[in-house]
């Protein structure tokens, strides 16, 4: 495996972990109301601002992963979709660069 390959792999792991980390202490702080979490998302235009980047760059991601998938059919790479959107665009993204960069066979 080649080291770019690596960071991709560290980078979506690191993605994963973080985020979710944050994400489970607010639920456990706060019940575990999916409702809440976002309600929380928008308590000011800081977050706001911030909600509405990161909903545009997965959709981006999302476009973009079905797009190249359907011609390179990478299908493995389409993992990449359900952690974009359980997930976050920091996990997201570095995985699907780590599927992509893969063989295809």
């Amino acid at each position: 495996m080649s080291l770019l390959r690596l960071i991709y792999l560290a980078l979506a792991i690191a993605g994963t972990v973080l985020p979710m980390r944050h994400y489970l202490d607010w639920l456990s702080a706060n019940g575990w109301s999916l409702g809440g979490m976002i309600d929380a998302w928008f308590v000011n235009a800081a977050t706001t601002g911030m909600v509405w980047d990161l909903m545009i760059a997965a959709i981006a991601l999302i476009v973009w992963a079905l797009a190249e998938t359907w011609v390179r059919r990478n299908w493995i790479a389409l993992l990449a979709l359900p952690a974009t959107i359980c997930v976050g665009v920091s996990c997201g993204l570095p995985l699907y660069l780590f599927l992509r960069s893969g063989r295809v066979s």
